[in-house]
């Protein structure tokens, strides 16, 4: 799975702060030691894509069964048990959220 970013001076940064980024250890990657932001300069987790992310290839997840081994089955009673101590919530988005990004149906 390959990634690339273009910028206006590729390899070179305005300040030391923006020092995050290096070279990885595999040809053709870089690193970035913080938080990414895609059309946002306040990313909030490790990556955010304020917009549609188009993938070619996998996107593999911690919870993918292929990672996975014992797997088995379980008490569905004491299952249902748990869930019903649950906290169900309906929401809506904030207009402003929304709007940022694209919600139609808030």
């Amino acid at each position: 799975q390959n990634i690339s970013f273009q910028t206006s001076n590729p390899g070179q940064f305005e300040n030391d702060s923006d020092v995050l980024w290096q070279r990885g250890h595999v040809p053709e990657t870089i690193a970035c030691h913080g938080r990414v932001g895609i059309n946002t300069d306040a990313p909030d987790e490790a990556l955010v894509v304020c917009g549609n992310a188009e993938v070619m290839g996998r996107v593999m997840h911690p919870s993918d069964s292929r990672e996975k081994q014992n797997i088995r089955e379980v008490d569905t009673n004491e299952q249902l048990r748990r869930i019903t101590k649950m906290r169900l919530v309906e929401y809506d988005y904030k207009p402003e959220f929304a709007s940022v990004m694209g919600i139609k149906n808030t």
